[in-house]
């Protein structure tokens, strides 16, 4: 029972990685107009497809017993294929130095490895795997005895090692050339790598054509984008410092002087309240400053001629 679920698992697998090829090959039909063999694989065969399909198969069995609805699908579909999304493009960028897709121009990415798009296509298409094509394709397959589903799975997979091999030649030399490119832009690399598969067999050739989007991370064009992320950091911290002072100079531009005025006097009035000792007052001092308390009075008893009037505390400091 468990060898024969197996079988069907590597026949599922094996079935939406050529249908993910597929989809690959029309989408980059429709952009460039023109054939393009997605994948890193020779043959038909896109392999994250066929993981996120059988992904889904898996856990949407395991919790058919306690919940099998369309939004459980959907939700585990979006969840799972994004995981594992993102973790294909981080592993494949550490491994092989290149990001074989970036969606940091999309709105809702999450660092340019998935976004939004993308998982809400993965939970529709979740939802039509599950409950679409599984019941019809399975019943399909029932058709064959086991052993010829052993058969045909067991060449499928002798197909995918050979595969396997060739592609990893083609990416040791993809590697390799990284790594030993002189280049400070994923540009130059790329015209670099492709003239490096140029001169191999129609196998390296085919990869070199594969991922015309893809964006390289050499050491040196880390370095390279490090310098431009500080040149630009120092550029954005100098405009607003700019900005700032611009903002300052303005301010005191139109700030009206009857309001600097004004802010004296009061600078003033605090000034004398703070220096002024009742005990050791004379009584010059005591008669001016009951004369100033009795012309502040009459000021804020009249709001609108405060800010003109500007004479009173010209001479605070009396003299003794």
């Amino acid at each position: 029972m468990l060898m024969q679920e197996l079988t069907e698992l590597v026949l599922l697998f094996f079935i939406y990685a050529f249908l993910g090829w597929c989809i690959e090959v029309i989408g980059k039909l429709i952009q460039y107009h023109r054939f393009i063999n997605r994948g890193f694989f020779t043959g038909p065969i896109c392999p994250i497809y066929g993981v996120g399909a059988v992904l889904i198969t898996v856990s949407n069995r395991l919790l058919a017993p306690l919940e099998s609805g369309l939004g459980t699908t959907f939700v585990l579909s979006f969840l799972l294929c994004g995981v594992l999304e993102y973790l294909t493009s981080y592993f494949m960028e550490k491994q092989f130095h290149a990001r074989w897709w970036d969606y940091s121009q999309k709105p809702m990415n999450l660092h340019g490895r998935v976004w939004i798009g993308n998982l809400v296509l993965f939970g529709l298409g979740g939802v039509l795997i599950i409950h679409g094509i599984n019941p019809p394709l399975l019943t399909f397959l029932s058709r064959f005895t086991f052993a010829a589903q052993e058969y045909i799975a067991a060449a499928l997979l002798l197909l995918f090692a050979a595969d396997y091999v060739m592609t990893h030649f083609v990416m040791k030399l993809v590697k390799n050339g990284i790594e030993h490119s002189e280049a400070d832009n994923t540009e130059a690399v790329n015209r670099e790598i492709k003239l490096l598969l140029s001169d191999r067999n129609i196998f390296y050739r085919r990869f070199a054509d594969a991922y015309p989007d893809v964006i390289y991370r050499t050491d040196r064009i880390k370095a390279r984008m490090e310098e431009i992320r500080a040149e630009t950091e120092r550029i954005r911290a100098e405009a607003e410092q700019r900005m700032a002072t611009q903002r300052e100079q303005l301010a005191n531009a139109v700030e009206p002087a009857t309001m600097i005025k004004t802010g004296i006097i009061e600078k003033q009035r605090q000034l004398i309240d703070l220096l002024y000792q009742e005990e050791e007052a004379t009584e010059e001092m005591k008669a001016l400053r009951n004369q100033i308390a009795e012309d502040q009075a009459r000021l804020d008893a009249r709001p609108l001629q405060r800010l003109t009037s500007t004479s009173l505390y010209r001479n605070p400091h009396p003299q003794p």
